[in-house]
């Protein structure tokens, strides 16, 4: 069956339509001749990580520009909730931003801002905010054309954060929410336990509360079991492991696969790639 190709806008439209997009975190790649492998992957969207991973502005635009030539979605996942990070990602080129670890209203109005009327600063981005006056008619039709596809991702990744969920959400703007399991499950006080039940809870009373309020949800699980459970909590924005933990994965498989072919036994599967 042919794939469909996929871009920022046609990413909205089915997540507003209700349905699922598909995606994992470049964690290790650097090298845009990754490109030709891409292409084949059926994936929908790629995050690429510079929250943890050390990538300066030159190397998140070269990637940005290799994903949009395999028909896939940039989003740029940067290092803090700071409205200077989200203008950097979206100048290299993204067309989404993962704005991590949000917990004050402050914090997602100055992020969500700049993802909506980048390049505006200072005052006039204060009024267009909070007042929605911007210099003329022809501005607004001007930013609002340029930033068509600019999308912008809230992380929800502690409690303080999810106790703040409400009031998060009633922020305008926001196109997506994510979930970090292991800063979540860390916050909550119970590291890496997604199968505690307290995460669990939180886990799905996110996904429902942004759900009654048409707001797609990522979580960011490393399994097959762990991202089935969040599908079936009602995560649409699906974010599946990482391109280091898959291809660690794929060839521990295959060549433990060889081993038993040729009788030599398996080697033990130890996962080493860190879970971010």
């Amino acid at each position: 069956m042919e794939i469909p190709q996929m871009n920022a806008n046609k990413l909205r439209r089915i997540l507003k339509s209700g349905g699922h997009v598909f995606g994992c975190m470049l964690s290790q790649m650097a090298s845009t001749r990754f490109e030709q492998v891409l292409a084949g992957s059926t994936l929908d969207y790629a995050v690429i990580d510079s929250e943890h991973g050390s990538r300066d502005r030159a190397e998140i635009q070269q990637l940005t520009g290799m994903l949009r030539r395999a028909d896939i979605t940039p989003i740029v996942r940067v290092p803090i909730p700071k409205s200077e990070w989200v203008a950097m990602a979206l100048d290299a080129g993204t067309a989404g931003v993962l704005v991590p670890y949000c917990e004050t209203v402050e914090e997602v109005q100055a992020v969500v801002a700049t993802a909506k009327w980048h390049p505006l600063k200072g005052e006039y981005l204060r009024r267009a905010v909070e007042e929605n006056v911007l210099p003329s008619p022809e501005t607004k039709k001007y930013l609002q054309n340029r930033r068509k596809e600019s999308f912008i991702i809230i992380g929800i990744e502690s409690e303080p954060a999810y106790k703040n969920l409400e009031a998060i959400l009633d922020v305008r703007g926001i196109d997506g929410v994510f979930i970090g399991p292991n800063d979540m499950s860390t916050s909550l006080g119970i590291p890496d336990d997604y199968s505690n039940k307290k995460y669990l809870r939180v886990i799905e009373d996110i996904i429902k509360r942004c759900e009654a309020r048409k707001i797609p949800v990522m979580v960011h699980q490393q399994t097959i079991e762990t991202s089935t459970k969040a599908i079936k909590f009602g995560a649409r924005f699906v974010l599946h492991s990482s391109d280091g933990r898959m291809l660690q994965r794929m060839i521990q498989t295959e060549m433990n696969a060889l081993r038993k072919v040729a009788g030599a036994g398996t080697s033990a599967q130890e996962d080493t790639v860190e879970t971010v």
